[in-house]
């Protein structure tokens, strides 16, 4: 079984959900009228305009895929532009695929128009409508986990199984969760593991139709497409491409997050919105990393979130004034290096839900993952090298055995090595010449104890000098 490394020194191994686990949405029905879609025909025919402006011959096939809709509602669109000379037909080839459109000098007029109020040419959008009642039937507040499932979705992570039945607690609640402890010790990667306790695949619709102004939803850097499943008994049913199947998404933010990053992002010289973080990751996870850092206090960023969390709707505004409610569907997860009562009172602790600590290793989970990425780096190293780690580096400065060391003095390790053209061993001289680069300047770290024979000569030359 392959072993994937992951930030902040913690492990983990791919594996597949059981189709019982998976969650996979129903096949969505494509429209197969302009009326099936809830769109606008004029709306349509000036997003096909500006297709059509763009690639200045288009195809059926063409605008199939970059609008994402079917024949038959296409067919629709361009007849009514045909009868507004907008559109003509330059080409009709044997099928209905085989055929090619022009915009008319009036067309071609009214695009330049369209284009210069709003330039999105991507997918056909849906409906809000149609968006909440997906973004409900899908909801990550319907998943319930067992234990079986948290050890075995977890099972590659180096965390006790007390920490895991936590964890799946704190899923099952629905509340925020927070992972507190030292930097280093892997609350990061953690947060972003809960996103294995979310099953499931879901639809994410490429754009929205708000008010007549376009919200893109659909981020390729955050949404992970996956195949439609097949159903037999489905055969015959042609999906509605305008949602795209993917995994619950997992979005982070960290000391950059301000207050304004949780509204719409109006862009002037495209004309559309972009969705906010937390809108992009309905039916997933939102991670705020580092939480204390940003640069809006704590309790400010969670009382943005209160009502929302409350009632499952937030309500955003648009440039021009128009506000409206949308679902508000995310699992929370907070890491912060402070403690609790650094972060805020009682009230405000009570609002955060679950509250986990996440420290030092055990000695015997440290081993594992040392020799896990001894592994994966390539290192050579024995009993002897472990034990000169524990008793001559960490115990001599009280260092903790936090999960991102064994990575980084390993990596520094092949560093070396691979400066001097040798392969990398993990030996007493090797280790202590890593430790003491990772924490020479660090202002907080105890120094290791200098070799006698190095000190003898450093104070010889002090006094001759």
């Amino acid at each position: 079984m392959n072993t994937t490394p992951l930030p902040g020194g913690i492990a983990s191994r791919g594996s597949s959900p059981s189709a019982e686990e998976s969650g996979a949405a129903s096949v969505r029905r494509a429209p197969q009228t302009v009326s099936q879609t809830g769109l606008d025909l004029r709306f349509l025919a000036e997003l096909t305009a500006k297709a059509a402006a763009v690639e200045g011959k288009i195809s059926v096939a063409q605008l199939t895929e970059r609008l994402k809709l079917p024949i038959t509602v296409l067919d629709e669109i361009t007849g009514f532009m045909i009868r507004e000379r907008q559109l003509e037909i330059t080409h009709r080839g044997a099928s209905d695929f085989d055929v090619q459109y022009q915009l008319t000098e009036d067309g071609r007029i009214r695009a330049i128009g369209y284009l210069a109020k709003c330039a999105y040419i991507g997918p056909a959008p849906v409906t809000l409508e149609n968006y909440t009642e997906t973004i409900a039937r899908q909801s990550v507040n319907l998943v319930r986990i067992s234990r079986s499932f948290a050890r075995t979705a977890l099972a590659g992570l180096t965390i006790s199984d007390a920490l895991i039945d936590e964890l799946g607690g704190a899923v099952n609640s629905g509340r925020p969760v927070l992972l507190y402890g030292p930097a280093g010790g892997g609350k990061t990667h953690l947060a972003e593991s809960l996103a294995r306790l979310l099953p499931g695949t879901i639809d994410v619709p490429y754009a929205l139709l708000i008010d007549r102004s376009i919200v893109q939803v659909f981020d390729p850097l955050i949404h992970v497409p996956v195949p439609t499943p097949v159903d037999n008994s489905l055969l015959a049913v042609v999906p509605d491409r305008r949602w795209q199947r993917c995994r619950r998404p997992v979005v982070m933010a960290g000391g950059e997050l301000t207050l304004d990053m949780l509204e719409l992002r109006y862009d002037a010289s495209t004309g559309f919105y972009q969705a906010p973080g937390h809108m992009k990751a309905n039916n997933g996870l939102y991670i705020v990393d580092d939480l204390g850092r940003q640069r809006v206090a704590p309790q400010d960023l969670l009382n943005r979130w209160i009502v929302p969390l409350g009632r499952g709707t937030e309500t955003l505004t648009l440039q021009s004034g128009a506000r409206f409610s949308l679902p508000f569907d995310v699992r929370l997860a907070f890491s912060s290096n402070l403690t609790p009562d650094q972060l805020g009172d009682e009230a405000f602790l009570r609002r955060l839900g679950c509250k986990l600590y996440v420290g030092p290793l055990s000695e015997q989970d440290y081993r594992v993952l040392y020799d896990r990425f001894c592994n994966e780096l390539g290192v050579q190293s024995d009993e002897e090298a472990f034990d000169y780690l524990i008793q001559q580096l960490h115990q001599p400065s009280r260092r903790p055995l936090l999960a991102c060391y064994p990575r980084d003095l390993l990596g520094l390790v092949v560093a070396q090595a691979s400066y001097r053209e040798q392969q990398p061993v993990a030996t007493a001289n090797s280790l202590r010449q890593a430790w003491n680069s990772y924490f020479a300047n660090s202002g907080n770290a105890d120094p290791v104890a200098e070799d006698p024979v190095r000190a003898a000569e450093r104070i010889r030359r002090l006094v001759s000098a």
